[in-house]
């Protein structure tokens, strides 16, 4: 059974939201302040947390900062409606996704889902045809380990920069357009405010080549989508 965190001051919504989670068939934890969020997603083991921006003592950023010095579990943040900025900086941080209140507690479940559907790996097969290593350039990508490694050090992502990173390789040298990305990885449709695949893209880009050393290997294809290049081919074993 998948186990979900919720770390929301909001008593009442927690309750709600255990209860409806619940019947999905998820195990539910809920804390409500920010050091027993820290303390329980460090100890315990979660399919995914659900981290309120707002909590009294720390900000739910803080959290989140603790969390991926240790752990690259999904993490979906609940901000203001309205608030683009708390969701950037959320997406900039290391958070997979965002939900602004007040939300309808079927959009989380659909959200939960798709970060679900591109995290857990499959069981392996005996030949292990399904799942090679993907090779562009200096990237090696094992769908199976969920690793990535660049020029032979290991990347750490989280799992959604994983997925898009993995799409994007699956595809090299051809155009992938942002509503493939927001319907494969995201699980949702493209709305047209929506920048959380330019943050997570940006993102991605930093940690793939942390040097900018000039070659742009994820390029913007300007109203279109991504397209990842690389001068030295594409391969796969």
């Amino acid at each position: 059974m998948s186990r979900i965190l919720i770390v929301d001051d909001d008593v009442e919504l927690c309750e709600l939201l255990d209860e409806y989670l619940g019947q999905e068939g998820f195990d539910v934890s809920a804390v409500h302040n920010a050091g027993d969020g820290v303390k329980l997603s460090l100890s315990e083991e979660f399919t995914l947390i659900v981290l309120d921006v707002m909590l009294p003592g720390k900000s739910g950023f803080e959290v989140l900062r603790e969390i991926r010095q240790h752990s690259r579990v999904p993490v979906i943040m609940l901000t203001a409606r309205g608030d683009e900025v708390d969701r950037i900086v959320g997406l900039e941080m290391g958070a997979d996704d965002y939900m602004p209140k007040p939300f309808n507690p079927r959009e989380l479940v659909a959200r939960i889902r798709a970060i679900q559907r591109r995290t857990v790996s499959p069981a392996p097969l005996a030949a292990d045809e399904d799942s090679p290593v993907l090779r562009v350039g200096h990237i090696e990508l094992d769908p199976g380990a969920r690793t990535v490694r660049q020029a032979g050090t290991e990347v750490i992502l989280t799992a959604v920069e994983f997925s898009f990173l993995e799409i994007l390789l699956r595809n090299a040298g051809q155009v992938v357009t942002r509503e493939t990305l927001a319907r494969e990885v995201l699980g949702r449709p493209l709305s047209p405010y929506d920048r959380s695949i330019d943050v997570h893209i940006s993102s991605l880009r930093r940690k793939i080549d942390p040097e900018q050393r000039g070659v742009e290997q994820i390029k913007t294809i300007r109203g279109v989508g991504y397209q990842f290049t690389s001068p030295h081919g594409k391969g796969s074993q």
